[in-house]
């Protein structure tokens, strides 16, 4: 039997769970997506038509998630430098010719209303690499220049998108690079070394901030600091999440939403979750905790079972990305943490992030597929 054909039958072999509940995410994001732009009285131009465009992005990127579950995760050691070389690429095109949009510049226009966000593919392409390095035979994990290494392979892309601006995004690469090198084996006192140069260079980060940037952590600091511009999303986020109770105002009925109080700009993409919180109230949002608990755990239960070193890295790159926008995103709209950019996995409205996100998972599921079919505990491949 060809490969092609042994690779299609273990896709029978998926996390089932993982799958229906990231189905079940990418459908509720639609409606949702839907209810962020709706206008009572006038439905027809909802969202602009932004739901529909998200039911296109979903199907791109379950066709890219099932053509990634069907890859061998394996060939992608000798894809992984033509990968990550040409996200590097891309961001550097970026600066160059990148369309500019709410002031930032991070998207290539690739045809006159299509454009596409190279940051979110670049995270795919770290881990991969990431992925590769970390699990060479005979690596000295131990050693300055192999640490070096790694963080360089984060550190180039960190610079490239955040000078986009973005740093947000940016900064998602910190917590899966320093969690990838734990799982290969870093020792802890070098990641603990590494985190403590962190805290200490924090505060001289502050004057690399733009001024819209340190404006939200201020306006963090204090909810009453300027209530009518900066900081009116997140009191309006506050006050959706708050208001939907236990179960909720009802689909297409929550107020913040609808009358527009919480802007239409931004309830799509980064409050996403704020509209559904409002709308199904507790029970709903925690309804859809449960469905991203669901990808999490069988992402790590994939990690824990996969006998590669290559895989495993894979497994816990994906899902650390996955895991850092939950948290992020939830803790914002809640205000917990100052108002940063990053959307929600599968929910909030965007073609790059969701295609990445969903192609990342089939990754994740390629690793599931090929899994031994009994636990073998202590084995460890590095080939």
């Amino acid at each position: 039997m060809k490969r092609w054909q042994t690779d299609l039958l273990r896709v029978r072999r998926m996390s089932w769970t993982m799958l229906l509940a990231t189905v079940a995410l990418c459908t509720v994001g639609i409606f949702f997506i839907y209810s962020a732009g709706y206008i009572e009285g006038n439905p027809s131009s909802a969202g602009a038509g932004k739901h529909q465009r998200q039911i296109a992005f979903a199907g791109i990127g379950l066709l890219g998630f099932l053509g990634a579950a069907a890859l061998d995760y394996r060939r992608l050691r000798k894809l992984s430098t033509w990968v990550y070389m040409g996200g590097i690429f891309l961001l550097l095109l970026v600066a160059v010719i990148g369309t500019v949009q709410y002031g930032a510049r991070r998207w290539l226009t690739i045809l006159p209303g299509v454009s596409v966000q190279p940051s979110e593919l670049m995270k795919l392409g770290a881990i991969i690499m990431l992925a590769r390095f970390l699990s060479q035979p005979g690596i000295d994990l131990s050693d300055v220049k192999t640490v070096g290494s790694a963080l360089a392979i984060a550190g180039v892309p960190f610079v490239l998108i955040a000078l986009q601006p973005d740093l947000s995004t940016a900064m998602v690469f910190v917590p899966l690079t320093l969690v990838m090198m734990f799982v290969a084996g870093v020792p802890i006192r070098i990641l603990l070394i590494l985190g403590l140069l962190g805290l200490l260079l924090m505060p001289f980060g502050w004057f690399l901030l733009g001024d819209y940037q340190q404006e939200r952590i201020l306006v963090f600091l204090d909810s009453d600091r300027d209530p009518l511009n900066a900081g009116w999303s997140k009191r309006q986020s506050e006050i959706a999440v708050g208001s939907g109770g236990m179960w909720g105002k009802g689909y297409l009925r929550g107020t913040q939403n609808i009358l527009g109080f919480l802007p239409r700009s931004v309830a799509p993409t980064d409050f996403i979750y704020s509209v559904i919180a409002e709308e199904l109230g507790f029970v709903g949002s925690a309804a859809v905790l449960l469905l991203f608990a669901i990808v999490i755990v069988s992402g790590m239960r994939t990690a824990l079972l996969t006998h590669d070193m290559m895989g495993r890295l894979l497994a816990v790159g994906i899902i650390t990305t996955v895991f850092g926008h939950l948290f992020v995103n939830i803790a914002m709209t809640v205000g917990l943490m100052p108002i940063t950019g990053l959307p929600l996995p599968l929910l909030s409205y965007g073609g790059s992030f969701t295609v990445s996100t969903l192609i990342g998972l089939g990754i994740l599921q390629s690793v599931h597929v090929r899994r031994p079919s009994r636990p073998q505990w202590g084995a460890m491949s590095y080939g």
